[in-house]
């Protein structure tokens, strides 16, 4: 695992990016990774784009300008394709490290008003469909494509991200390999009648009032478990991962929920599908150092009834100690999460066409 604070400091991090070139990879803020960014046109917010991250290329000559560094395409090898949560961004070089020794090319998506893709006018996070992350989604496997002719990637979702993508696949059956799920966001804390209750209480204000946000609990236990200002490792945006998320605007939680039921309602989806959560769930309003070596976040158990809707494959795997985010877990937790994924991938990839 990487030994050198790849991610520099929040304290040494711009605010915002702006746009790399028309189709031009150029350095990315993590030492040894570059960003490309995917416009996708405008919203009632301005111009909109998402990125693409992946470790830089051997073959990049640095000593040529812009335009001129290229790398070669990669036929032989199969792309992993990764979607982080809410709130969050791609940060983890362990995570990419792993799938490339493990043979894979890994590539990261910050979604378009998350991380590298958000901009100072806009509302972090804010969609009203879960399926607007389509249009990057396409623009980010077109990149792959031509970058690894023939090879059908592999998509993998943290959380919110693992939703979206699974919902994604659904509506694109054959277009991926396999799907892997690093503790999906698939239904809210409680159960459906929970949910139901919600989006009953949520819904008619968010038509009233799309853009107003609701009014959650402030808590910073997750946060305080991942970061390195805290009591976790990682070097952490303060803007792009902020301590307290992000607020949250009742049309995106209306397209969460919206969500969860159509996973309760089943999937079918064809594809093999791993999931990965931790053992135990920890629910705390205030940091207590269980939330080191538990979901702080979903109930794993219910993650485990409503992935069995996902589909026909599905293999579910507790990794003890795990934290939500199971790649970013205490070093010897992550690197048993990233050899049971790995390994499984080799698995899934000998599975027979559906």
């Amino acid at each position: 695992m990487s030994e050198q604070p790849i991610h520099p400091a929040p304290d040494q991090l711009p605010d915002y990016l702006t746009d790399t070139a028309p189709g031009v990879w150029e350095p990315d803020i993590m030492r040894g990774f570059q960003r490309l960014s995917l416009p996708l046109g405008y919203d009632d917010q301005g111009p909109v784009s998402a990125t693409l991250v992946r470790r830089a290329p051997a073959d990049v000559d640095w000593s040529l300008p812009v335009p001129g560094r290229n790398c070669s395409a990669e036929p032989d090898t199969i792309p992993v394709l990764s979607v982080h949560g809410w709130s969050d961004y791609f940060f983890n070089a362990d995570e990419a490290e792993a799938f490339e020794q493990a043979g894979y090319r890994f590539y990261a998506l910050d979604l378009r008003k998350y991380g590298r893709s958000l901009r100072s006018y806009q509302t972090p996070g804010f969609i009203d469909s879960l399926s607007n992350y389509d249009d990057e989604i396409r623009a980010g496997l077109a990149v792959l494509d031509r970058l690894h002719p023939g090879q059908q990637p592999v998509l993998l979702g943290h959380s919110t991200g693992a939703l979206t993508l699974s919902l994604w696949t659904q509506r694109h059956p054959g277009r991926i390999r396999a799907l892997i799920m690093n503790s999906p966001w698939l239904e809210l804390q409680g159960n459906s009648w929970v949910r139901g209750m919600a989006q009953a209480v949520v819904e008619p204000l968010s038509k009233i009032s799309p853009n107003s946000m609701v009014n959650l609990p402030h808590t910073d236990s997750y946060w305080q478990s991942l970061s390195a200002q805290a009591h976790g490792e990682w070097n952490l945006h303060p803007l792009w991962r902020p301590r307290y998320s992000f607020r949250v605007p009742r049309t995106w939680l209306i397209a969460v929920l919206t969500g969860h039921r159509l996973v309760a309602s089943g999937l079918e989806i064809r594809e093999p599908i791993l999931v990965l959560t931790s053992r135990d769930t920890k629910f705390t309003m205030k940091y207590q150092p269980e939330v080191q070596r538990a979901d702080a976040v979903i109930d794993v158990k219910v993650t485990a009834d409503r992935a069995a809707h996902l589909g026909r494959t599905m293999t579910l795997v507790k990794i003890t100690d795990a934290l939500h985010d199971v790649f970013a877990s205490a070093p010897e937790v992550r690197r048993e999460a990233l050899t049971v994924a790995t390994t499984w991938l080799e698995w899934a990839l000998g599975w027979p066409d559906v």
